[in-house]
This record gives structure tokens, sequence and C-alpha cells, in this order.
């Protein structure tokens, strides 16, 4: 009886845990649901894994080595201008892509609600605007005609057609515009490793590439660029060094700066900078070359020969980046407060906006010079520096002066000084020693992945016979003489 008794209390408890659990006898709970394979979008996961291409798309090589900040230490292929076709394929299904299925997300009624958990989906379509816009700018400024209008639309069109780097300009600038007055006021938005979702500075952000934007018409479109540069000023740039825009590298293996894996982690040192930009910051008498480069063995600035083969020379004998910019959780400038000052200058020697020239540019190298040594920027520091002959303002040679020392400031910024290079042909810069691109020219843009050769040949076609042939010295839209 005991036996029977306590059988018929077990069936009890087990009847009153099920009943207590589910009115449903079917009902198993969350036990049939997996936590690995969430049957919602996580936008923050999607905008941090976009975001991530940022810091490799501001720190990338190849343009540095084309403007001569930077030279080969072993290997002088790059400097010589070997590789021509450079692959822009990983862009459209990686961060692209990815930007596009957060603003579908955030507008979609299906998915609108859920998405809004990772922060306002105003907010969030605004950020993957920008940064969208972003990208798009430092592809069609790389290769000119790119697929724009007819991309990111998977199955639909495997084979985008090239939309002008003119057309594509047009719609970034509304984008932008539209985009930084977007912001709602609402929820941060999560997964934000950029700008850690301050609204206020994606749209200074957003407000400041439409002023880079705006100065790269000068010579095809003035009169848009100076009305693009107006409004962009208006609704407001970067306004200070707090508010450059920085990709934070952090102190681990995944995710580490590009000069730390260089030079630490896989022990090769390929890159110091050139003997054309250290021999320019010595004759000048430059406060920032500490803030730059490293003496070499003997504690003395040696930048290494720029495109000079075969190599005579060893690592050590000469300037690698400054241990200071280099480190694995070293940040990486993606635009600065001095970019908009030396943009401002320009511009008001261009007559495009009121304002005194000498005053901006010599602001702009002050900013520069703060932002790279920091506390050492003294008042006496920047003004000798301000003294120095090729350095100090004059109006009959401001462009080439405004244009020379942004290219000092946007060191390591490469893709961004190889664009100023290019825009405004200063500084004059004398290519590589028996380059191996055939025409010995510097390149002028990328040519296109071989693959559009074949798997979207017509509009590659197309693209060739509008723009001019697929090498590196056809120049892209705004890249005039």
């Amino acid at each position: 009886m005991k036996k029977i008794t306590a059988y018929k209390s077990l069936a009890v408890a087990l009847s009153l845990a099920i009943a207590t659990t589910s009115c449903d006898p079917g009902d198993f709970g969350n036990m049939n649901i997996s936590p690995n394979n969430p049957s919602t979008p996580n936008t923050a996961g999607f905008l941090t894994g976009a975001l991530r291409n940022i810091g490799p798309m501001t720190t990338e090589m190849v343009p540095a080595l084309y403007t001569q900040q930077f030279g080969d230490v072993t290997y002088i292929e790059d400097s010589r201008y070997k590789t021509i076709n450079f692959n822009f394929n990983g862009f459209y299904t990686g961060p692209l892509n990815t930007y596009q299925a957060i603003i579908d997300l955030n507008t979609n009624p299906d998915t609108k609600t859920t998405a809004a958990a990772n922060g306002s989906n105003n907010n969030q379509i605004a950020i993957a605007r920008i940064a969208k816009a972003y990208t798009y700018m430092w592809m069609t400024d790389r290769w000119g005609d790119i697929p724009y209008s007819q991309a990111l639309k998977g199955k639909e069109n495997f084979s985008p057609a090239y939309d002008t780097q003119q057309a594509i300009y047009t719609d970034l600038f509304k984008e932008l515009k539209e985009a930084q007055a977007q912001f709602d006021g609402g929820t941060a938005v999560k997964g934000d490793i950029l700008l850690g979702g301050n609204a206020t500075r994606w749209k200074k952000f957003a407000n400041t590439l439409r002023m880079i934007m705006a100065l790269r018409l000068s010579k095809v479109d003035p009169a848009k660029g100076k009305a693009e540069f107006a409004a962009a000023m208006a609704d407001g740039p970067l306004a200070s060094n707090a508010d450059n825009v920085k990709y934070g590298y952090l102190a681990e293996a995944n995710n580490e700066h590009p000069l730390y894996n260089n030079y630490i982690t896989a022990n090769r040192k390929d890159f110091a900078v050139s003997s054309t930009f250290m021999n320019y910051l010595t004759k000048t008498n430059d406060p920032r070359i500490p803030g730059m480069a490293d003496q070499n063995i003997l504690q003395k600035y040696v930048g290494v020969p720029y495109g000079v083969f075969p190599p005579t020379w060893k690592a050590q004998d000469v300037s690698l980046a400054a241990s200071s910019i280099r480190q694995q959780n070293s940040p990486a400038n993606v635009v600065t407060y001095a970019q908009v000052l030396f943009s401002e200058a320009e511009a008001a020697k261009l007559g495009w906006i009121s304002g005194d020239p000498k005053a901006l540019y010599e602001s702009a190298i002050k900013a520069s010079i703060q932002q790279w040594i920091g506390a050492a920027a003294t008042d006496a520091v920047v003004d000798a520096f301000l003294q120095q002959p090729e350095v100090k303002y004059d109006d009959a040679k401001a462009l080439e002066q405004i244009a020379t020392q942004k290219w000092v400031s946007l060191f390591y910024q490469g893709n961004e000084a190889w664009a100023e290079w290019r825009r405004t042909g200063y500084p004059m810069l004398t290519p590589a020693a028996n380059p191996l691109n055939p025409s010995g020219q510097i390149p002028h843009r990328l040519a296109y992945p071989v693959t559009e050769q074949t798997l979207n040949k017509a509009n590659y076609d197309k693209a060739v016979a509008a723009q001019g042939p697929d090498t590196q010295d056809t120049r892209v839209w705004w890249d005039k003489k």
C-alpha cells in the first residue's frame, strides 16, 4: 500500500507540473527554439560587422604608396605600380549588402518593430545610409564608374549596369543630406562601433563628407561644388579635433591594427615612411615628425628610398611608422577637423565661401599639429612652423600650399590623400624609377576586377567605352588636369 500510494503521489506531482507549465499538452515551451538560430534579425550585429570594414578601408596601404607617404622596404612591386586590377566584389557582398539589409529591415513593416529593439528605426536607417554613402564614395573615387543604382538587388539582378561617377556623386549628396536630417532623437543605435550611436557625431561626419565631395568638383562642376559646399557647412561639419572620426582597433588578434600585424604579429616590416615624405618633413622642420615616424637604428629620421629596385637597405636602416600610431589598438583616422579647415581654406581661396584663406590655412595646420603631437603642439611650436619659408602663407601660391599641407595632414589616410593629389596635382610627385606600370606614371585609378570581364561583360564593356580604357592611367570624372 505504501508503494502504490507513493506512485500515486508522483503521478499527481507530474500532472501538476505539466498543468502549471502549459495548458496545451503539445506545447514544449522553449525546448525547440535554438538560441544559435534567432528568428528575429539582430541589426546591431549586422551594423558592427559592416562597420568593421571602415578600419581596413582607411588604413589600406596601396594608395598611401601611390602618394609616397609610405614606401616598400623589401618587396618593391607596389611602389612601382605592378598590380593593375583590384577587386571590389567583397564590398558589394559584404558591407554594402549589410547596410542595405539594415535599411530594409527597419523599413519593412514585418521586421520594423523587431529591428527597433536595437535603437530607433530612423536612427539605424540614417547611420546605415551614411556608412553606405561613405563606402560608395570610397569606391567610386578609386574605380570611377561602378555599379550603383542596380547594385544590391541580390538574385533580382546578378549583372548590374555601371553608373557614371557624376550620377553617383549626385545621388550621394542627396543621400548624405537626407540621412543627416533623418535622426529623430530616439534611442541610440546599438552595435555602432564607430561613433557609439551618437547622432550628433554622425551628422557631423555626413556633413564633412559632403564638403570633401563638393571640393572634388572644383574642376569639373565648380558651380555645383560651391552650392554643395555651402550647404554642408550650414548643416555643420566637424568643429574640433574632439570630433575627429576614428576607427578603433582592439588589443586582440581578430581586430588589431594592420601595421601592428605587419610589424609585430607577422614580423615582416614591409612598409616605412617614404623618402619623399620624410625629406619634405625634415626640410620644413615639421614638428609632426615624431607623431608620424620613428627614428632608425642610428637615431635618425631616414625615409625609405621610394620605388628603388633592388633594395639595399633593411628595416632598421629606415624610419618605420611611429610606434604611437601602430599599437595593436591604435585608432585610425577616417576624417579629421584639419581636413575641414584645409577644405574651408581652399574654398575661401576659390571664392566659394567668405573667410580669410590665410587664417583658415594656419588654423588647419595648427589643428593638424595638435592632432599628431598633442600637448607638445604649443603656440610657440606652431608659430615657428608657420614661419618656415615653404610653409609661410603666400597668396600667389596658396592653392599649392594648402594642398601640400593637406597631403601631410592626411598621412596614413591613403585613399583620401590619393584623391586629393589627383584632384589638385599637389604636391608634385615623381613616379617611381623603372615603374612596372607600362605608362611609367603614378596610377590615377584602379582597374576593375577581372571577373567583371566575364561575369558582367556587357555592362563592363559599356563602362569602359564611356569612361576610357580599363587601365591605371584613365582618370575618373572629377580628376582633370
